[in-house]
């Protein structure tokens, strides 16, 4: 049995197709096949239900299928344990980054990382909180960009700054005269949320829960960008939330309908996340390092409090 082997197993499980995983693992097909023949061969028994179309684990294939998981991201741990002792910076770092990160701090930090770090090849992915969990525990993912705190124990997190919840009110709204908003004026039924699966808009419905105890949850209009929001807005149809690094981009008109909050402001918590057995620290440290230059600058507010950005069950 190798570590190959496992590897081939483990490709030809997500693809269902020997051809497909060949050419993940840039081997031929006759060539994966037999060595996954050999493993078979060697342990006595079927891994693969070859009859089916696609391809499907047997039993005991699924409990193997497990299990190199486990061995294949352990072997490529020894690299990076080789790489920290040496203070080696650079291989392949995959990074996700929430929806509503990904557009405002992408641009300020990474044309910066990889003028630093020229040797880390960074593969970005933008992906929902609950997708960046499943990935970095599946070992998917190396870190990632995300709100917190996640209150998970195998999820290690490193604060990266803290972003202040901006108010953006049209023009015909009831609160649009108001200098500053309180947080007890905000009413979830005239408020354009993002779609369901956001940790911002769980946020945002966390921080009016707060306040008020008579809510409709019957939301009519959710959209799956800032963007959309700030347009609906425009048409009349309701207030909406920004995280503050949204408002630098927005056009002078634009910015007239935006409300900052009487203080403490409400702000989300941005934080640098990765398994509590991550090995590539000094990308992560790195990382950290280049963030909290940038982001130093652009975000100057003191007074926050910070709102979960977990759904309330």
């Amino acid at each position: 049995m190798t570590i190959t082997q496992l590897y081939y197993v483990l490709a030809v499980a997500e693809n269902q197709n020997f051809t497909k995983a060949a050419a993940k693992c840039f081997v031929t097909q006759p060539t994966l096949s037999m060595q996954i023949q050999k493993l078979e061969d060697e342990l006595d028994i079927l891994i693969f239900d070859r009859s089916k179309k696609p391809i499907e684990l047997t039993d005991v294939g699924r409990k193997i299928v497990h299990q190199a998981k486990n061995i294949v991201n352990e072997s490529y741990r020894i690299q990076d344990i080789v790489d920290q002792q040496k203070g080696f910076i650079g291989g392949e770092f995959k990074l996700g980054i929430i929806p509503t990160v990904m557009p405002t701090l992408l641009p300020m930090f990474l044309k910066n990382f990889i003028k630093k770090h020229p040797k880390v090849k960074l593969k970005i992915e933008e992906l929902t909180t609950d997708e960046i969990i499943t990935r970095i525990k599946d070992g998917h993912l190396d870190a990632a960009i995300a709100a917190t705190p996640l209150d998970d124990e195998l999820i290690k997190e490193r604060v990266l700054y803290f972003e202040p919840f901006v108010c953006y009110v049209p023009k015909n709204h009831r609160l649009f005269n108001n200098k500053k908003i309180d947080v007890s004026d905000l009413d979830i039924n005239d408020m354009l949320l993002l779609e369901d699966g956001h940790c911002f808009r769980d946020g945002v419905i966390n921080l009016c829960k707060a306040f008020k105890n008579n809510l409709d949850d019957k939301f009519q209009i959710e959209s799956g960008s800032i963007e959309t929001l700030i347009k609906l807005s425009n048409e009349g149809l309701g207030m909406t939330l920004l995280p503050y690094l949204h408002t630098l981009d927005i056009n002078e008109e634009e910015k007239e309908n935006l409300h900052f909050f009487n203080e403490p402001s409400p702000a989300r918590e941005v934080s640098l996340i990765y398994h509590k057995s991550e090995l590539k620290m000094q990308i992560i440290e790195a990382l950290q390092d280049v963030i909290s230059g940038v982001i130093r600058g652009a975000i100057a507010f003191q007074d926050v409090k910070i709102i979960s950005p977990l759904p309330k069950k």
